[in-house]
């Protein structure tokens, strides 16, 4: 007797355990059968968790929420398991510090990982309110898609006889040296093709959801008042430092903020997250803002974190922000995201209008240059040489 009951009970959960798929299309409607000519019985919206009753070829028979019943296609939705990588990924950066933030452009899915052909899941709307967690760069190309190979430069041509042909007492009066021979060979050949690259933002909505974005359907909140002073660099982050009276200024109680600003080249694939501090105050006395400090170039990463710190009079304000104590940089290659092998803390902090270096890291600060900058800069000034 025991045995039946123990039976009937595992039957019963076995029953219960239903197996869920959850809408990634923005809306699709359910019909009543799988035809040319259908009827609509219900409609479902992305992140909507529907329960599988029937499989057919490429349909699925469904019920919602509110017991409607009917087949919508299977590439409208994604399983329990990708699902569950959205809500792990969500719970892993629930904590995670805030390097920036941001507005969506136009309506867009969220990635589980960097890359146009990795799985997608929620859609956001447009306008909406990001926090931004995490940069990562990854190749731009269509899925199974490689880079062109390169040709190879031609080597001399020989005589038909497959012997090389004896060059005249002229020509070999004109031969060039081994040195300067080689040196024609490398300007010869095609240089390689660079691999298109596209930078992404792993983002966090009002709503906890979690997933990664290109960075070109994101606008980086930045004041216009101090992006104007970009000069041709990419704000990454735009932080307020402190804030200053000025009693002209048309901003809320006349008071207005100096900001410390991250800023990049505009280029996609950079292993570093910025090039540039830059610190903006406002003149008084002239009703603008004004540089006070700037460090380039760089190999800077995120976050830039702006703080206070004791001093005897009370307090001061304070930036932090990460380099590369090397070029030594290791790209992720799950996500792309650039790892420096050994990082460094600078601190600065705002005294007197003036920014002064503390903390426990007064060491020198290494410039770092774009990848080739210098290379592109010696092989400019040995072709002047020739000239």
């Amino acid at each position: 007797m025991l045995s039946l009951v123990f039976a009937a009970s595992c039957k019963r959960l076995h029953k219960e355990k239903h197996e869920m798929v959850y809408v990634s299309a923005r809306q699709m409607y359910l019909h009543d059968r799988v035809a040319a000519v259908s009827n609509r019985v219900g409609q479902v919206s992305n992140g909507q968790a529907l329960e599988v009753l029937e499989h057919g070829r490429r349909f699925l028979k469904v019920k919602t929420d509110k017991n409607e019943i009917g087949w919508l296609e299977e590439r409208a939705v994604i399983d329990a398991d990708e699902y569950k990588i959205f809500q792990d990924l969500a719970e892993q950066h629930q904590k995670d510090f805030v390097v920036a933030t941001g507005t969506l452009r136009d309506d867009a899915y969220l990635h589980v990982s960097p890359g146009r052909s990795t799985d997608r899941f929620y859609l956001l709307p447009e306008a909406d309110k990001l926090q931004l967690l995490v940069r990562a760069s990854v190749p731009k190309v269509a899925p199974g898609a490689t880079a062109a190979p390169v040709k190879k430069a031609s080597a001399p041509s020989t005589a038909a006889s497959g012997k090389a042909s004896q060059p005249s007492a002229k020509a070999s009066a004109e031969k060039p040296t081994k040195d300067e021979d080689e040196s024609k060979v490398v300007e010869e050949q095609p240089a390689q093709p660079e691999i298109p690259m596209e930078d992404w933002w792993l983002i966090r909505d009002a709503q906890g959801r979690v997933g990664w974005l290109t960075s070109g359907r994101v606008d980086v909140d930045v004041p216009d008042e101090v992006g104007q002073y970009a000069e041709g660099q990419r704000i990454v982050g735009a932080y307020v430092l402190m804030k200053v009276t000025d009693q002209v200024a048309d901003v809320p109680n006349h008071q207005v903020s100096e900001y410390v600003t991250a800023m990049s080249p505009p280029k996609s694939g950079l292993p570093f997250d910025f090039d540039q501090i830059r610190v903006f105050t406002w003149s008084v006395k002239r009703h603008r803002y004004e540089t006070a400090f700037r460090v380039r170039p760089i190999q800077g990463y995120l976050p830039v974190r702006v703080g206070t710190q004791p001093t005897a009079n009370g307090t001061e304000p304070v930036f932090s922000f990460q380099i590369a104590s090397t070029p030594d940089v290791a790209i992720d290659p799950n996500t792309g995201i650039a790892r420096p092998a050994n990082l460094r803390t600078i601190t600065y902090a705002m005294r007197d209008n003036m920014v002064r270096r503390v903390g426990p890291d007064m060491g020198a600060i290494p410039t770092m240059h774009l990848p080739g900058e210098k290379a592109k800069a010696k092989a400019k000034a040995a072709k002047r040489k020739r000239k």
